[in-house]
């Protein structure tokens, strides 16, 4: 059983649907959602490769926690074609102070069972993960 020291348990599609979004870039986005009843993370949606990263900002709840990973592709100055994935910790100041002590404690366990993600960003306002920040982080 998951406590707060250890974080919540992540559920096997979780770890498979990431490997797919990595390996196959089967998506373009992850949006997780903790589930305290089942005291899990679990997925609450999936964003197809055509996506757009407002289409991504906008499957985010404007007032409740949640994780997200972003396959962001991009440009560098030589011209070559790039790749990161994006972890991103949404913990919306307007949140439960509940929910942002469990998206919290659980972020670390969360992060280690997501083997291959390259940038971290956590969030508080729509501000703090434009896609200018994104960019920035991404070089």
């Amino acid at each position: 059983m998951a406590n707060s020291a250890s974080g919540m348990h992540v559920s096997d599609e979780c770890k498979v649907k990431f490997l797919e979004l990595k390996a196959k870039r089967t998506y373009r986005y992850i949006v997780f959602k903790i589930d305290e009843k089942a005291q899990q993370v679990g997925i609450e949606k999936f964003g197809n490769p055509q996506e757009t990263y407002d289409d991504f900002t906008n499957s985010i709840p404007e007032n409740e926690c949640r994780y997200a990973i972003y396959d962001f592709d991009f440009t560098t100055e030589d011209n070559c074609q790039k790749s990161k994935i994006f972890f991103i910790a949404w913990s919306p100041d307007t949140a439960r102070v509940r929910s942002k002590m469990l998206y919290a404690s659980s972020k670390d366990r969360f992060k280690r069972e997501m083997d291959g993600i390259q940038v971290e960003l956590q969030a508080t306002d729509p501000s703090e993960m434009s896609l200018d920040i994104i960019k920035d982080r991404a070089l």
